[in-house]
């Protein structure tokens, strides 16, 4: 009786990417660096704070060491201001040049396919993202309420989708480690791809980003 206390601090932390191989001008590099000071004008919910955004290289196994060291410094004990007690969450950006619509990744897959390489010339085919994890089928799912997400932004006016498949490139590769991540440190991550800005302006994608975190606020 009356033991519960007060719900937890969300800490939410969002990573997008550089440029790549036929995008040189990454949204998501944009939307994450001026997101900080987007939410500082409008406010954020209350009991949600705003903590690490991080710029990710566009490529796989040689960013491996930089993709975990920037999970790890959010974790409790570090010298971070998400490390305060609460539930830890990770939002990854990433591009999808033939979108129209922004779509929520509910799962990533195992399996590492890059149709070029990526910046560091890395091209897999049919290579186990987590060998530990088995073979190239087994499917991480994301602990995050994608229906009641996607239902949520719907009603706020966004144009989105969940979708089931996060490809075999960089996005599904960096998706997998942080949902295996996720899973052995007690915290969350999903993964939202959004179109080019020629599609969807830069002033919607911002709007986007950070009502996305007002409806992880609501129901997280």
């Amino acid at each position: 009786m009356g033991s519960e206390g007060p719900p937890q601090a969300i800490t939410v932390n969002i990573t997008g990417f550089q440029k790549f191989h036929g995008v040189p001008e990454n949204p998501t590099e944009t939307v994450v660096k001026n997101i900080k000071e987007y939410v500082g004008k409008r406010g954020l919910p209350k009991g949600l704070t705003l903590g690490n955004c991080s710029i990710l290289e566009t490529a796989g196994e040689g960013a491996l060491t930089t993709l975990y060291e920037t999970l790890r410094s959010v974790l409790p004990g570090k010298d971070s201001p998400s490390s305060q007690s609460g539930r830890i969450l990770w939002v990854h950006f990433g591009v999808n040049s033939g979108a129209t619509k922004f779509a929520i990744e509910q799962q990533a897959v195992n399996e590492a396919t890059f149709r070029c390489p990526d910046e560091m010339g890395w091209k897999p085919q049919k290579s186990p993202i987590v060998r530990a994890d088995g073979g190239i089928s087994h499917i991480r799912k994301t602990a995050l309420p994608v229906d009641e997400l996607t239902k949520a932004l719907s009603a706020k006016g966004f144009d989105v989708m969940i979708s089931d498949d996060a490809g075999r490139f960089v996005c599904n590769y960096v998706y997998y480690h942080s949902l295996y991540f996720a899973e052995q440190n007690g915290t969350k991550s999903l993964f939202v791809h959004v179109p080019l800005f020629a599609t969807i302006n830069k002033e919607t994608q911002m709007q986007f980003a950070a009502s996305l975190l007002d409806v992880l606020a609501t129901l997280c």
